[in-house]
């Protein structure tokens, strides 16, 4: 009969998983692809699972990824990107797109939600604006069609670009050549109960303006904060302040129906010389400090009864983003697991040394000592990875 024995090392990080997932649910990631050398979708697979994250956002419907979660508890927002976007109001073409991309796992893979394009307000391409609403309204019939309506949403990531005004929070517009796209795209989503979706980087209006932003207003450190003089509400993060004007600026086109998720958020750990801020102190404190944000399930100061719903960006380096430097260096992880920064974490489990660098995040309530588990956290997914 043969003996099977456990290494102590490998003993530990069953132990340490089994707290993990207790704290993991809720976590929402942005899985990105563009590198040559990130783990295998089935490994990441094996790590986000063990680790109980629950939510993940692709930028397309990678076979492999999608295959590689089946039978698993995670949902998915898949995505298509801008150059499909006049295909998919085609009907016969975005019906096509479902059934091969869609349909094939849904039995297995929890798809909740399509993400039309990304970004398409970014640039000036006219032509792209006008065929985003269209294709969202065509995959939406589609999904109707095929009675997958009630399991699968359709929305779009926009860019913080799409807000004209921001300041203060109760005055927050959508740029003027956009309102008309901005009022049928929220017609849309309020007619199918959609989220509103924004990638919201205080990093960027930081780097862009440091003399007059204070860094600790963007990094959730302790400063005087801001006061909407018409709401007279007081805001301590810039991240607050911009959900509270995209609300404001939905609710100027006729809208209070629409939530608002983050679709993006994060801090870059290098950058070029003019990228002011990019720093890999900087974001340790972003990351670490949003943290315990999300561990509060805080709401904004215009929105406390809803609790902040954001995908952090991302999970790994991507080392063939084009670019500026810190396009690559948004990753909470190197490809082998490496954390890329330091938390401040204090106490030695097991051997992991003190001050293991790394983060996640959570939004299970009453966190009492994040420390231990964010430790717990990092040895686990170095060990998965490398495994």
């Amino acid at each position: 009969m043969a003996t099977y024995f456990v290494r102590p090392r490998l003993l530990f990080l069953l132990l340490a998983l089994s707290a993990v997932r207790v704290l993991g649910a809720g976590l929402g990631i942005n899985y990105g692809q563009l590198a040559d050398n990130i783990p295998t979708p089935s490994r990441v697979s094996v790590m986000l699972q063990s680790l109980n994250v629950s939510r993940l956002k692709l930028y397309d419907t990678n076979p492999n990824i999608l295959l590689a979660f089946s039978n698993s508890n995670v949902e998915f927002i898949v995505g298509i990107g801008n150059e499909y976007l006049q295909d998919m109001a085609d009907p016969a073409k975005a019906k096509n797109w479902v059934q091969q991309n869609l349909q094939p796992y849904l039995a297995q893979t929890k798809i909740t939600c399509i993400s039309v394009g990304n970004e398409v307000f970014m640039g000036n391409d006219t032509q792209l604006w006008s065929n985003l609403l269209p294709a969202m309204k065509m995959l939406y019939t589609t999904l109707v069609d095929l009675g997958l309506d009630k399991q699968v949403i359709v929305t779009t990531a926009h860019p913080y670009t799409v807000i004209g005004s921001s300041y203060p929070p109760s005055s927050g517009t959508f740029r003027q050549d956009i309102i008309e796209y901005m009022h049928a795209i929220l017609a849309f989503h309020s007619q199918t109960k959609s989220p509103f979706l924004i990638n919201a980087y205080p990093f960027f209006a930081y780097k862009d303006d440091p003399t007059q932003i204070p860094l600790e207003y963007v990094l959730f450190q302790p400063n005087q904060g801001k006061t909407d003089p018409i709401t007279n509400l007081h805001y301590d993060n810039m991240l607050y302040a911009q959900v509270d004007a995209v609300y404001s600026a939905i609710k100027a086109v006729g809208y209070t129906d629409v939530e608002v998720k983050i679709s993006e958020t994060g801090w870059p750990s290098k950058g070029d010389p003019n990228e002011v801020g990019s720093t890999v102190q900087n974001a340790e404190l972003y990351h670490s400090n949003l943290l315990k944000r999300i561990q509060k399930k805080e709401g904004t100061p215009a929105k406390p009864s809803v609790p902040i719903d954001i995908y952090v960006f991302a999970l790994f380096n991507e080392n063939l983003k084009t670019g500026p430097t810190s396009e690559r260096n948004y990753g909470l992880f190197y490809p082998d697991g490496t954390p890329v920064y330091n938390i401040g974490l204090q106490g030695n489990v097991s051997g992991v040394q003190d001050n293991v660098p790394g983060i996640v995040y959570s939004s299970a309530p009453n966190i009492k000592a994040p420390s231990t588990f964010i430790s717990l956290v990092i040895f686990a997914i170095a060990y998965l990875i490398r495994a």
